[in-house]
């Protein structure tokens, strides 16, 4: 992956569908997610459609699925599945995994194979889904190896799609997904790299505090059209918070194209938006080296 002939790097898309047609959510879940996004219709890309779309476009893409097996009994797209078909595809995809916190020291045995053997970058957590709090110790050991490994750590935080207006949330606890429970993660794992995917509402200040309190504590804009930003965000993304904050579509619900479309709209100054849409995920990811 050479990093300066891309234009961007999307560093939150879903991997929605496995080679044999497996859902990464149930079919109750997938269709409050597509009510919420107003995203019927969209197809299920496949990873090699993915890197088709991204290469087209001048972009990288970082791409995952949410293991959340113990909550909801939901079988995951396996990671290596997601890994080796990223690999058939270097120039634009990189790997992130997801393993469920509850699944103890084999999910640590897990993240360790997947970064050795399958070239894996990252790690999602999504604490509704999963059923879990940020700062539960029982995720500390998953933690503690990520940390060891060099890999990211991105976190779903605030309200989502999934779930919404389903009869009881579809059992998803919005609690689980407040940015100030990654607080204690960033303090007791000091050179973890975490990104707080999302604007964070209702919870926006609190994403802005501790991505301006702790050192490897990023934001990234994902999941929102940019036209709903709140003026907090931008002015922090545009001065104190620059070289913290991270372009993300979460393709497919929502495309690149319509976010850098309404991202274009958005008063940020010409080297910022070079920093958000490039330059900052690339040196997260890669230290700015070419790959």
């Amino acid at each position: 992956m050479k990093i300066d002939d891309l234009v961007a790097i999307d560093v939150h898309t879903h991997a929605e569908v496995s080679k044999d047609g497996h859902s990464s959510l149930s079919p109750e879940l997938l269709g409050a997610s597509a009510d919420y996004f107003q995203a019927h219709g969209h197809r299920q890309p496949t990873i090699a459609e993915m890197a088709d779309y991204y290469r087209s476009r001048r972009m990288a893409a970082v791409v995952f699925t949410v293991d959340a097996e113990h909550a909801t009994g939901h079988p995951r797209i396996a990671n290596e599945e997601i890994a080796s078909s990223c690999a058939e595809h270097p120039d634009v995809l990189i790997p992130f995994a997801s393993i469920d916190p509850h699944k103890g020291r084999a999910g640590v045995r897990e993240a360790h194979r997947l970064v050795d053997d399958y070239g894996v970058r990252g790690f999602k957590f999504h604490p509704s889904i999963q059923g879990f709090a940020p700062d539960d110790r029982l995720a500390y050991p998953l933690y503690e190896a990520i940390e060891e490994l060099g890999a990211v750590a991105l976190f779903h935080t605030g309200q989502t799609g999934i779930g919404a207006r389903v009869r009881g949330g579809g059992g998803i606890r919005l609690k689980y997904s407040n940015p100030m429970l990654v607080d204690d993660v960033a303090v007791d794992f000091p050179d973890l790299r975490i990104i707080l995917a999302h604007p964070s509402f209702p919870w926006q200040d609190e994403a802005l505090a501790v991505a301006t309190h702790k050192e490897h504590v990023y934001i990234d804009l994902s999941g929102w059209s940019p036209k709903y930003f709140s003026p907090q965000l931008v002015r922090y993304a545009n001065s104190l918070l620059q070289d913290k904050v991270l372009f993300g579509s979460d393709y497919p619900v929502i495309t690149p194209d319509r976010w850098l479309a309404d991202f274009a709209q958005l008063e940020i100054k010409d080297a910022v938006r070079e920093k958000i849409l490039l330059r900052n995920t690339a040196r997260l990811l890669f230290g700015e080296e070419s790959t």
